[in-house]
This record gives structure tokens, sequence and C-alpha cells, in this order.
């Protein structure tokens, strides 16, 4: 099938549609860092490219997750579009603790009871970190979109379940995007919480 099409790296099978999904997910987080808008197009052409990787891969949740980015990618557009800022781009804040409690609930709930359908329906072999990373990405996505900061946070624990399940998954490459991930996602982290910082300062201050 043309989505099997690659290259081959180290002994090691690598899909065009793999190399390209992963390497649009990377310019992603690069690019959310910098609170740019080409986040979501670029987000929407990754998702599909993704989708036909994780679904010929057999993983169910992150072949599904690639759907619900992709409508959630179309809302943080019109969302940073709406919420823009003359002098520090897209508006970001911090959750309060209520909310980041939410987070924390919906992020277990929410892994519970999607590996239990994935188990049922036989629709991935590792149903458990299948769940937490399709969970993980939608929860990142949505405070993405809200201009949440604990966003980057959501995505550190989706990468430190990601990496050993693309390993095992035989998806070398997009193991080492994951790595690189983590990285990225670090400095955004300090990032958007110096820009909250910021914000919220200048809302404190007189006019």
């Amino acid at each position: 099938m043309w989505y099997e099409l690659g290259l081959t790296i180290f002994g090691q099978k690598i899909a065009y549609t793999e190399l390209f999904g992963q390497v649009l997910a990377l310019a992603v987080v690069f690019l959310a860092q910098r609170r740019s808008l080409l986040t979501w197009p670029v987000q929407l052409v990754s998702v599909a490219l993704l989708f036909t990787v994780y679904a010929s891969a057999h993983l169910g949740g992150l072949a599904t997750r690639q759907i619900v980015v992709g409508l959630i990618a179309v809302y943080g557009w019109y969302a940073w579009v709406r919420r823009r800022d003359p002098v520090f781009g897209v508006v970001v804040r911090k959750g309060s603790w209520l909310e980041r409690s939410v987070v924390a609930g919906v992020f277990v709930a929410g892994t519970v009871a999607f590996a239990l359908v994935l188990d049922w329906l036989h629709a991935s072999w590792a149903p458990w970190p299948d769940a937490a990373i399709f969970v993980g990405t939608v929860l990142a996505f949505a405070l993405q979109g809200l201009g949440l900061v604990e966003f980057w946070l959501v995505w550190l624990a989706v990468d430190a379940v990601g990496v050993p399940l693309q390993i095992q998954s035989g998806l070398y490459f997009s193991a080492l995007v994951y790595v690189v991930f983590a990285g990225l996602v670090i400095h955004g982290f300090v990032d958007w919480n110096r820009t909250a910082r910021r914000l919220t300062q200048a809302a404190k201050s007189p006019l």
C-alpha cells in the first residue's frame, strides 16, 4: 500500500507517512511554543498522516486520537484567532488548582474507561498505554486551545508513556521524536509560564 512506502535507516524501515507526520508534529510543538496560528493547520496535516501509521500498526487508541485531535485543532485555530493580544500574542494563563484537579481526574478516569473499551473491542494490543496517550493528547490539545500553561505538563506525561510504547510497536523513529518532544515541551512550558506571569503583571498594573 502507498502508506507503507518509506526508507530504511540503520536497518529500520520508516514509512514516509510516519516520517513526515512526526516531523510535522515536532513543528507543531515548535510553533505552539511561539504561539503561532500556524500551529493548527500544520497539526491537521500531521494527524492525517499519522492516522494511517497507527491504524496500520493496530493501535486503535492512537489512530482514534488523530481524528479527535484533528477536530480539536479546528477549535484551537478558531479560539486562538479570537484570543490574540497585540503585545503577547495568544493570551495564556495558569490554571487554578480546581482546574488542575479536574484535569488530573479526567486523565485518570478517561484512561481507565477508554482502556476498557479498547480491550473489549480488541482494538489495541496495549490498551492501557494506548488509552493514556489518547486521553492525555486530547486533554493537552484542549488545554492548549484554552491557553492554559498546564497543557505542557500533560504532554510530558504523554511522552513518558509514549516512548516505550512506540519502541515496543517497532516505531523507532516515532520513539525518537517523542524524546525530542520532551525537550521541546520543557522549553515550551518555561516560555508559556513566563508569558503568563507577564500577562498577569500587566493586568495588575495601573493604566
